[in-house]
């Protein structure tokens, strides 16, 4: 036979219980705890104003002269020196710039030891870009010159292989005008230009 506890119902005459609580366990006063923070605390206080002196025994007075006898009846004494004390964070004064390589620019000359190459230059150099059968093909490399500002010619001349129309620049006085207008036609893709001395 089995019995139904969770939901039978109490007896008439029988009294319900209440539920009986526990009572906390009484603490007892930190004795302990106080008597380390006051120690604590105490010590703290004692540091304070042991270091409190410190600061101004750290200053070295200077010893107060003695006074100079002199041979002079009226004998005079010197005042001690008084102390003063320097700012631990202040900061040192700025130094004065003395610069002298401004000057020295301004009147510098520079003087360049150019190498010696061993070929005699009579002063005109030209630039080839190209060279075709076809002088269409001459005519449009032309054309690509001049959009980068410079001035071509289409040269004709006849070899052992036949017919060439070359693309010339120049005459240059001086070959670094002619290596200035080569970097400029390698800059616009035209890498095949060759200088050399006109005879």
């Amino acid at each position: 036979m089995s019995r139904d506890y969770a939901n039978r119902k109490p007896r008439a005459g029988a009294k319900a219980r209440a539920p009986q609580r526990k009572k906390a366990p009484k603490r007892s006063f930190p004795y302990l705890a106080v008597f380390v923070i006051l120690t604590l605390v105490i010590g703290f206080g004692y540091f304070l104003w042991s270091i409190n002196g410190s600061s101004d025994s750290s200053v070295v007075s200077e010893p107060a002269q003695q006074p100079k006898k002199k041979t002079v009846s009226t004998a005079t004494v010197e005042a001690p020196k008084k102390v003063i004390k320097k700012d631990p964070n202040a900061l040192p004064p700025k130094p004065q710039e003395e610069w002298t390589y401004l000057e020295e620019l301004e009147n510098k000359q520079v003087e360049i030891d150019l190498p010696q190459t061993g070929v005699v230059s009579s002063g005109i150099y030209q630039m080839q870009c190209g060279s075709f059968r076809q002088e269409s093909q001459a005519n449009e490399m032309k054309a690509r010159i001049a959009f980068q500002g410079a001035e071509a010619q289409v040269r004709r001349s006849e070899g052992t292989n036949g017919v060439w129309y070359r693309v010339v620049l120049g005459p240059y006085p001086n070959k670094r005008d002619a290596e200035h207008n080569r970097h400029k036609m390698q800059n616009a893709g035209l890498n095949g230009c060759l200088i050399w001395l006109w005879e």
